[in-house]
């Protein structure tokens, strides 16, 4: 049986589902290594038996009336924790409120000039010239380069992206505006952006060989395919715009969400980054659960904040030293293997063999993620008990059915501890 419980369809709508854990001494063959793995495609169904079970337990025991548990969301830069937050948001908090979805437009303005100068930055690293009959100039491409970013603020140069400002006597104006004051993107942006993505030799730089040695944000392309929509006088930002946001995670951020049946989930975003780890270890004490997000897409990629490091063994490192710390024991793990779709569109261009040449699945995608699933386990030195599920964070139903098959788990566990199973 595949990883993924049925044949898995090669598209951004995959069809996954449960998987069972696997413990015990790692396997050295990849073709086994997962072959006790299978499907529950009844998730829902098993929930609400647990939870009747689960009521009863509760009843009879005023400590399990209202059961919390802690859990740490952990991966690589860019894994997809923050999005498995939003949808959480989405699935058990009625989602975002008009105030909040506002808020998240200069998070999205950000992230189409950020694709702006990752390309730039691409075309000049591997000297790709503008066609000859472009209607944008190497100008036009520096305005990406006119704008002041940190980690929570962008600042536009306004006199050099619309020519509404007025220009203070003998020179330019100096005045700069925050990106949250920006009710709509910049028109000179947008006809820029538009052009340089339709270029033929910026999509041939996309699907080249060069592919893997810059960095693109992996919503590129949703984004520049709504950019008529998102560059709207009166736009505001959608759910899917959200979850499809990228925005860097810095610190430690606690949330809370009542999952039914008398449980939470106590969760606490950590930044991925390599300069946000050292944060983590006071989070440590008395964790229920773990769950750990890896990008499968991210097999030919570079670190954000690291160009010469692949992203996927930077995860590989991670893991290793999350499953192998003396302060998590006796904590279970959710391996989330995410970003699915991406990984389909990827396997039939970017040859997985050609960074793992002991890989012989081809484009398979059955094989190729039960392959990457058997590169984790290999780590699991330690005897953790791992939940793996294959996601796509940004397919809410996706989502809803892994933290249902999650919830399964521990109440399954919680009813073993209270001798009912």
């Amino acid at each position: 049986m595949g990883i993924c419980g049925s044949k898995v369809e090669e598209s951004s709508k995959t069809n996954v589902s449960r998987q069972n854990k696997t413990n015990g001494a790692p396997e050295k063959d990849p073709a086994k290594a997962t072959s006790n793995v299978t499907s529950s495609t009844s998730a829902d169904t098993k929930v609400d038996k647990l939870n009747n079970n689960g009521d009863a337990v509760a009843d009879s025991s005023k400590s399990k009336k209202n059961q919390e548990v802690k859990v740490l969301l952990l991966g690589a830069g860019e894994s997809g924790k923050s999005t498995i937050i939003q949808q959480l948001k989405i699935l058990h908090q009625n989602g975002f409120t008009p105030e909040e979805l506002l808020e998240y437009r200069s998070v999205v303005f950000k992230n189409l000039l950020d694709v702006g100068k990752q390309l730039k930055e691409a075309r000049s690293k591997f000297n790709v010239p503008l066609e000859p009959d472009c209607s944008i100039t190497e100008e036009d491409l520096a305005l990406f380069n006119s704008f002041d970013a940190s980690d929570d603020t962008v600042v536009l140069k306004t006199d050099e992206v619309t020519n509404n400002e007025t220009q203070s006597a003998g020179g330019q104006a100096k005045e700069n505006r925050s990106l949250s004051s920006i009710t709509q993107f910049p028109p000179e942006l947008t006809r820029i952006l538009g052009t340089l993505w339709s270029l033929q030799s910026t999509q041939d730089l996309i699907d080249g060989k060069h592919r893997s040695e810059f960095y693109l944000m992996d919503s590129a392309s949703y984004y520049m395919e709504n950019l008529p929509r998102i560059s709207k006088a009166d736009y505001i930002p959608d759910e899917q715009d959200i979850l499809r946001s990228r925005q860097k995670t810095s610190g430690i951020f606690d949330n809370v969400f009542d999952m039914g049946g008398n449980l939470k989930f106590h969760i606490y975003d950590v930044g991925g980054q390599r300069s946000e780890r050292k944060k983590w270890i006071h989070c440590f004490d008395n964790v229920t659960l773990i769950i750990f997000c890896v990008s499968l897409s991210e097999y030919d990629q570079i670190l954000l904040e690291d160009r010469e490091q692949n992203r996927f063994q930077e995860s590989l490192v991670l893991f290793d030293n999350i499953v192998n710390s003396r302060w998590f024991a006796r904590t279970s793990v959710v391996l989330f293997l995410n970003k699915i779709d991406l990984f389909a569109e990827k396997l039939q261009k970017v040859p997985l063999e050609t960074y793992f040449p002991d890989y012989s699945g081809g484009q398979d995608i059955n094989k190729a993620a039960k392959y990457i699933l058997w590169r984790f386990i290999q780590l699991n030195r330690a005897n953790l008990s791992i939940y793996p599920h294959v996601t796509q964070a940004t397919d809410t139903s996706n989502i809803k059915l892994v933290f249902a098959a999650i919830k399964e788990t521990i109440l399954e566990n919680t009813l073993k501890d209270s001798g009912v199973l």
